[in-house]
């Protein structure tokens, strides 16, 4: 979008949401930018679309964005307000009902427009007393008012609270926030600096329950006094930035009518100690780009722990008669992210596994780590490890990962599809070095506007994971074989409903929302998540077994209870290739942690790791209290097979490594029996459902047989909830089975994502069952429930 000041955003999820400002005329178009991929799009918007303005009101209330007055024109204000429904990108106009005393909100702009709960606050702004808009004669506003909004869509009606406490002042171009204590629970709304004729830098707190206003006592250096700002609220801090500040001549703050600049300072308010500290002072500024430089009337908006700072103006020149705008877009880190999910296993080899892991917003990449158990040790005639099989990952080539969109189900994302990675691309380079403050500022885009690509780094500053001073990672393609993605493995962001079929392909999606050809939307849908485990193999004569129950082919599809989904494939196509290796045994006191590398997206083929030099060794057993080590210097341990291995993950930012996932172990395959059955088919219809699958690609001999098993409720299952017990429902050759709905009504429905029944499908060979494949379908629970 062309540069502006007067704007505002939102965020909804990992999208920003623009709308409004001006520069050379008014803006009414509506801008996104996907922080994920570091793409802008125009949304094709339809409805009651509102006229451009400027200095407005904006705020989300879960897809929905409500606007409310601001500037239409030069000396005319308005009143209206607007509601936006971003899961359809359709605008409609409202008209919230009168309050019961008083009148409503007159026009006006350079108000705050906060929410909280089903309410909006409205408090101040700018208004015209002249009924001309060419004789501007301002009127500044310290009323306050309430918004009441009906749930989903649509509002009730304005009213005016009885407040106690003094209002604050009358103003324009302040800020307004609010922040509830978690160990509290009592919101508090409050509200800094703001435009009265000269600048203000008073802070203003609305106890919400009780409706008191009062001047809350802070500690620090309070920020110089300011309009046209901006306050955001991330965690327990309120962080101010920029906006027009006096000119201090000597020391002295000018008077009212004196000199004013654009500043690029910031400063945050801890709001539970009520103490300011400042992060970047005046004098701090700089030319150097390494800061964003001076604005006021940007926007900022938060994503997650980043905050995001977009446009502004940076002065008035005189000699245009216009203003000067920014066009870079920056954002700041202010702490180390969340963990993330536990590593889940997609499918395991030989020697390779390829893992994924719920990705964390606003990261620049995760560092993946290991530490094995005693090998298996080697016997005659089963290979030992050598290259990478990534030819079996993906085999049938048609399936997709999909994560689905929690909270926009329907919003339309074009710029979302994710291009097949490249083998090298997932890999974070070796050549970057930086050393950080404990908050980090980084510029996403410079004034050419040039978009990071996809698979790289945006900015080259990340802390390393041991002592945030600084970190290499190989850029070398030929050095990292282990840090590449599948090239048959892809994200596509999307759910759809009301399908009568789904097509799951095991090998290349692990709890994944698997989509096929749109088919009668009046059928119910049948929704699956898929994964290949090695849990559901037990013996012929058994009909029941838990999630790590053993069986004839107990030593390749071994899993731990601490497993959510645990994949296996063997596969014996290299066998012929790699030369025989005795395993050293490992001391079972060694448990240290090892770098598998750093990677851009959230998932991994693992088929070697990393060395720690001998000398580095005797330090301790936490990664984090050494340095990082050079990737390019160290010796890679290919992975064997029929070995245990733990793995946990950790996201990246500019601040730093964040804490470790929750550990999840899984065992590579030993060669010889079956792989899993693929391309799992789910038909639905009125009293049971059709199973069906596809031979597995690896069968490693003739199929002797298939077996279907279905995860059941069970006395078992309340005591320990990691194991999960099955139920045989089908054996036989064919690749098909019908599951009865008197099977159904006992079936246990698995809560560790998204609500489902359990279904698992393994092969037979001369040798033994193999790993089995395991098929998530998905439950309504809302229309489920009532049948």
């Amino acid at each position: 979008p062309r540069s502006r000041h007067g704007h505002r955003a939102v965020a909804i999820r990992e999208l920003v949401i623009i709308f409004g400002g001006g520069n050379e005329g008014i803006a009414d178009e509506l801008h996104v930018y996907n922080t994920a991929t570091n793409q802008w799009f125009l949304p094709a918007v339809r409805g009651d679309i509102p006229p451009g303005c400027a200095a407005h009101g904006f705020v989300c209330d879960g897809t929905r964005i409500l606007v409310f007055g601001g500037m239409v024109e030069y000396g005319r204000y308005s009143n209206d307000l607007y509601e936006l429904q971003a899961s359809r990108w359709l605008w409609k106009k409202v008209k919230p009902q009168a309050p019961s005393t008083g009148s409503p909100p007159c026009p006006r702009l350079g108000h705050s427009f906060s929410l909280y709960g089903n309410k909006c606050y409205l408090f101040g702004g700018l208004a015209n007393e002249s009924e001309d808009s060419n004789n501007n004669v301002p009127r500044y506003l310290n009323d306050f008012y309430e918004l009441e909004l009906q749930h989903a869509s649509g509002v009730v009606g304005w009213s005016i609270p009885v407040t106690k406490g003094i209002l604050p002042s009358p103003r324009e171009s302040h800020t307004a926030i609010v922040y509830c204590r978690k160990d509290l629970g009592n919101p508090k709304m409050y509200i800094f600096g703001g435009m009265c004729g000269c600048r203000l830098n008073d802070l203003w707190e609305l106890d919400i329950e009780t409706m008191t206003w009062s001047r809350p006592e802070t500690k620090g250096t309070v920020p110089l006094p300011r309009s046209l700002h901006t306050a955001n609220v991330i965690g327990n801090k309120m962080y101010v930035f920029g906006g027009w500040v006096p000119q201090s001549a000597g020391g002295e703050i000018s008077a009212h009518d004196g000199e004013w600049k654009c500043t690029g300072s910031f400063s945050y308010l801890n709001l539970d100690t009520t103490e300011w500290i400042g992060l970047i002072s005046d004098c701090q500024e700089d030319k150097s780009n390494l800061l964003p430089g001076p604005r006021a009337g940007h926007c900022a908006v938060a994503v997650g722990t980043r905050l995001y700072i977009w446009s502004g103006r940076d002065g008035y020149r005189k000699a245009w008669n216009n203003q000067v705008c920014c066009k870079d877009l920056w954002y700041l880190d202010t702490e180390k992210p969340p963990a993330p999910s536990q590593v889940q296993l997609i499918r395991a080899t030989t020697n390779s596994f390829q893992v994924k892991w719920d990705e964390v917003p606003t990261v620049e990449g995760y560092l993946l780590q290991l530490h094995a158990d005693s090998p298996v040790p080697s016997v005659a005639g089963i290979p030992g490890t050598g290259v990478p099989e990534t030819s079996v990952l993906s085999s049938q080539g048609g399936s997709s990962l999909h994560q689905s969109p929690q909270s926009l189900p329907s919003v339309p994302y074009p710029e979302m599809k994710v291009d097949h990675p490249s083998q090298t691309n997932n890999v974070i380079p070796n050549n970057v070095q930086v050393s950080l403050s404990s908050n980090s500022l980084l510029k996403v885009e410079g004034k050419e506007k040039v978009a990071a690509p996809e698979n790289k780094i945006t900015q080259e500053t990340m802390k390393n994971h041991a002592d945030a001073t600084g970190f290499k990672e190989s850029n070398a393609p030929s050095l990292l074989p282990v840090c590449t993605s599948s090239p048959q493995t892809s994200a596509n962001v999307g759910e759809l409903h009301d399908l009568d079929k789904r097509t799951v392909n095991p090998d290349a999606s692990v709890s994944s929302t698997v989509s096929s050809t749109r088919t009668m939307v009046t059928q119910q849908a049948v929704k699956t998540e898929s994964s290949s485990t090695n849990g559901a193999v037990v013996k012929d004569e058994t009909s029941l077994t838990t999630f790590n129950s053993k069986s004839e082919a107990a030593e390749t599809a071994y899993i731990t209870p601490s497993t959510r989904v645990n994949t296996g494939q063997t596969n014996d196509s290299h066998s012929s290739k790699t030369p025989q290796r005795q395993m050293a045994p490992v001391k079972t006191r060694d448990r240290r942690w090892y770098d598998v590398g750093i990677f851009k997206n959230n998932s991994a083929v693992v088929s070697q790791f990393y060395l720690l030099p001998e000398e580095t060794l005797s330090i301790s057993n936490k990664m984090e209290s050494a340095d990082v080590p050079d990737y390019r210097l160290l010796k890679k341990q290919d992975l064997f097979p029929g070995t245990v291995y733990r793995f946990r993950v950790a996201a990246i930012n500019g601040c730093g490594v964040g804490p470790f996932s929750k550990v999840s172990e899984f065992k590579t395959c030993i060669p010889g029996f079956p792989g899993a059955p693929s391309t799992v088919k789910i038909t639905k219809s009125v009293d049971c459902i059709h199973l069906s699958w596809e031979p597995p690609a690896s069968p490693s001999g003739n199929i002797l047989e298939y077996s279907a098993y279905l995860a059941i409720r069970s006395t078992q299952l309340q005591e320990n909830p990691s194991q999960l017990v099955f139920m045989r429902i089908y054996c036989g050759l064919k690749t098909s089975c019908i599951v009865t709905a008197a099977q159904l009504s006992n079936a246990h429905v698995d809560y560790t994502s998204r609500p489902a029944i359990v279904f698992r499908i393994s092969a037979k060979n001369e040798r033994g069952y193999g790993p089995a494949t395991q098929v998530r379908w998905l439950q309504d629970m809302k229309t489920s429930s009532s049948k």
